[in-house]
């Protein structure tokens, strides 16, 4: 039980989705398939990065979970879990990861991965997410790092693509995160979470995912224009973001939770569909 508590901290299917957006960068920045090697030691030092992120969020949010209905019982509230043994697990794994990643592939792959925890920890879990209705807006730039993290690790450095890829992840959070809020805006209420459907409403948060959706559709679009990407990209970009406008404006439409659901659910499939296709379109 202790060990799966320990795998438990650090969201294994949150990092599964997170590891698909630095291997297409991967894939896109070698023009094809990225050394073995440095894909492996990407996958392992991005997972341990974003574990121990994740695991140190379990330390400072603990007091928000205890609050909260769907969070009651991950292993830190529920005392599965001592909280100083979830902030040294969490610690633990980020210098791992920056050694890894600072040892085996480049140093600025593994400062790369080192920001993105202190970011997603610092300013989005410690300061965003309790102050602020755009909390997911500007916090989530924390998981748009693993395409540059990815690209870095093959070129040694940070093109216009790669920050074309972390806009596209940049845009994807909000309306994902809203979708998933409105499902569960009666928890983010009673813990006192300044989440938008909790501050201004259903209304304004199906407009702000309505227009978020267009942006990410917009620069998904734009991308194409980006040297070394095909029509196979072109054409699933324009089919995946067809689909993402449809969720998004019935939603809009109905501000019912079936179709929060629907869209949250979709987006997860989007940007794995996504990336997937700037794989395949580099590959050919």
């Amino acid at each position: 039980m202790f060990v799966s508590d320990l795998v438990a901290l650090t969201k294994p299917r949150i990092i599964v989705l997170l590891l698909v957006t630095a291997v297409g960068a991967m894939f896109l920045a070698a023009q094809g398939p990225p050394s073995w090697s440095t894909a492996l030691l990407v996958i392992v030092g991005g997972s341990l990065g974003a574990g121990g992120a994740n695991a140190l969020n379990h330390y400072f949010d603990r007091d928000l979970d205890e609050r909260m209905a769907r969070t009651r019982w991950r292993p830190v509230p529920s005392g599965r879990i001592d909280a100083r043994t979830a902030l040294g697990f969490g610690i633990l794994l980020n210098v791992v990861a920056f050694a890894v990643l600072a040892t085996g592939v480049n140093l600025l792959s593994a400062v790369l991965t080192l920001g993105a925890s202190a970011f997603y920890i610092l300013v989005y879990t410690q300061w965003l997410k309790r102050t602020t209705t755009q909390n997911i807006v500007i916090g989530g730039a924390a998981g748009a790092f693993p395409p540059l993290i990815g690209w870095a690790a093959v070129t040694g450095d940070l093109g216009l693509s790669a920050l074309y890829l972390f806009a596209i992840v940049f845009f994807w959070t909000p309306p994902h995160f809203w979708a998933l809020a409105l499902m569960i805006r009666e928890d983010y209420e009673e813990a006192g979470v300044p989440m938008l459907p909790v501050v201004e409403g259903v209304p304004a948060t199906t407009r702000s995912i309505m227009l978020y959706s267009l942006l990410l559709v917009t620069l998904s679009i734009l991308f194409f224009s980006v040297d070394g990407l095909g029509w196979t990209y072109l054409a699933g970009a324009l089919g995946l973001g067809s689909v993402f406008l449809y969720r998004a404006w019935r939603l809009l439409r109905s501000n019912a939770l079936q179709d929060a659901r629907g869209l949250y659910l979709y987006s997860l499939l989007y940007l794995a569909l996504l990336f997937l296709m700037i794989v395949i379109d580099s590959s050919i």
